[in-house]
């Protein structure tokens, strides 16, 4: 039996050995920001059903000048980004696990961005709308 036997293969890729990446070096950050966004979420989460709730019965103008309070929406704007940001990290994981086929991946990649950033774009711009139109 030869040392070459008895070592241990590196299932690796040599190019990343000598860059040093391995299996822990590209995913923490992801972690930590689907893990932030997701804490984020509870906070505004709860704030979101309160103001509907409190909304439930309430007229159209009532509504309309609740959103409007600058708090309520600088505080709609931060949910729906969240919101957006989270649901992104979240279908990137999914995509990358059980996606294939490496140029259906990278479609669905690029095609969730574009429509998460094509939502939130409408989201903020319907909140401004409300909040800054006397």
């Amino acid at each position: 039996m030869s040392a070459k036997d008895v070592v241990v293969k590196d299932r690796r890729n040599p190019l990343k050995v000598a860059r040093g990446l391995g299996s822990s070096q590209s995913g923490v950050s992801h972690w930590w920001s689907q893990r932030l966004t997701a804490a984020a979420l509870v906070l505004l989460g709860l704030w979101f059903v309160v103001i509907v709730l409190s909304l439930l019965h309430a007229d159209y103008a009532t509504a309309r000048a609740t959103v409007a309070r600058p708090w309520n929406a600088l505080l709609l704007i931060a949910f729906v980004l969240t919101m957006f940001w989270h649901a992104v990290l979240g279908l990137q994981v999914v995509i990358e696990d059980y996606v294939p086929t490496r140029w259906k991946e990278v479609s669905l990649l690029v095609a969730i961005k574009f429509l998460a950033v094509l939502g939130a774009l409408a989201s903020v711009l319907a909140v401004l709308r409300i909040a800054l139109t006397p």
